[in-house]
């Protein structure tokens, strides 16, 4: 067996025993398609910035075949890696990646597909996802779209060379892809702030979306059925997965950060219980800091809302302190929320749905017609 051949046997076994892939026939997929053929090359971050790395390089392709996200633009920008090949490790933001393999494999396995099913693809990047869908359905039931001329361009070479064929077109993933629709399946691999309605007119009635969605705290996936209206309700997913957002639903960066001598308090509850992924409460603390944007520097952590209100904790020797300013206290949010939370019985993320129409979006705590329920943007 060729070398390439036996990683990409040996991920898929490591997805398949981690409980990423349980369908045999994404596991097969995932054992035909090669990873490495769709990113020949990728940036590695490094204390000084991304460094360029490619085939020629040694551990090309262990990182390759390992459950990683590769970072392969940077500011949109398709000269960046020879750049950074030429002089060192370049800054800037990631606007392309391959994403992990095995977030992927849950999306692709959230989909429910059949044999017959019609999948748009949002967010076409290198042309990985493509190819497993390709290689799952049949090139003739599969388009992709992605708003980048280059990324296309680059996709639909490495998709032809692969042996897969499908729908490639460069197109503002919002708007979907009327030309193939109706479609059974819609799987978008980048964030979204709200779900677009193009989606749910351009998917049949019961047929599946599975996407992400882009919020400053709280993210993660999601999975809709939709219904006559257009109309889709469905779940929070359980497995967590971060994506960069559509281009039209990226979030502004706070111009600054304050700067401010203000009185500081003790606080119990940590910035981690608050932001990081991991945490139960992270979810819930998104939907009481609808908009608020967090913000690291150093042992600061500040958490920003475009009205001007502010907070900004601290932590040192493990004692963490908050100061807090603007219209709002932002923090003093946070932490009425984790008490709600708490007495809610600490529900997580797998508890929570969402309701789309083309009136309103909402999230919604174990019953989409209870009490419990907020705006999604």
């Amino acid at each position: 067996m060729h070398s390439t051949a036996r990683l990409r046997h040996r991920l898929a076994e490591s997805l398949h025993r981690d409980g990423m892939i349980t369908d045999p026939a994404w596991l097969d997929a995932f054992r035909r398609v090669p990873r490495h053929a769709f990113v020949p090359r990728y940036f590695l971050s490094q204390p000084d910035g991304w460094a360029a790395v490619d085939r020629t390089d040694d551990g090309w392709l262990a990182h390759v075949y390992a459950d990683q996200v590769l970072v392969t633009q940077l500011d949109g920008d398709p000269d960046a890696w020879e750049r950074a090949r030429r002089t060192g490790p370049v800054r800037g933001s990631p606007t392309c990646s391959s994403s992990m393999p095995g977030i992927m494999a849950v999306m692709l396995e959230e989909l429910s597909v059949r044999s017959g099913h019609r999948v748009l693809e949002i967010g076409t990047g290198t042309g990985y996802n493509a190819a497993l869908l390709s290689d799952r359905l049949g090139s003739t039931l599969v388009s992709t779209v992605d708003v980048d001329a280059e990324l296309v361009r680059l996709a639909s070479d490495r998709l032809s060379l692969s042996g897969y064929h499908p729908a490639v077109a460069l197109r503002d993933g919002a708007g979907g892809f009327p030309a193939n629709a109706p479609y059974d399946r819609v799987l978008c691999t980048c964030s979204v702030s709200e779900i677009p309605i193009t989606w749910l007119n351009q998917t049949a009635p019961g047929g599946i979306v599975v996407t992400t969605l882009n919020r400053p705290i709280g993210a993660g996936l999601v999975r809709l059925v939709v219904m006559p209206g257009p109309a889709a309700r469905g779940r929070i997913l359980a497995r967590d997965g971060r994506f960069m957002p559509l281009r039209a639903h990226r979030l502004a960066d706070p111009a600054s950060l304050p700067n401010i001598s203000a009185p500081a308090r003790p606080t119990d509850l940590t910035t981690d219980q608050v932001l990081h992924p991991s945490s139960r409460f992270e979810f819930f603390a998104g939907l009481a800091l609808s908009q608020v944007i967090p913000a690291v520097r150093g042992e600061n952590v500040f958490l920003v809302h475009g009205d001007g209100s502010w907070a900004r904790v601290t932590t040192h020797a493990g004692r963490a302190t908050v100061a807090q300013g603007g219209p709002r206290r932002l923090w003093n949010l946070a932490e009425a929320a984790h008490e709600q939370w708490t007495a809610m019985g600490k529900p997580g993320r797998e508890r929570f749905g969402i309701t789309v129409t083309p009136r309103q979006q909402e999230i919604w705590l174990d019953d989409p017609d209870g009490d419990h329920r907020w705006p999604l943007f």
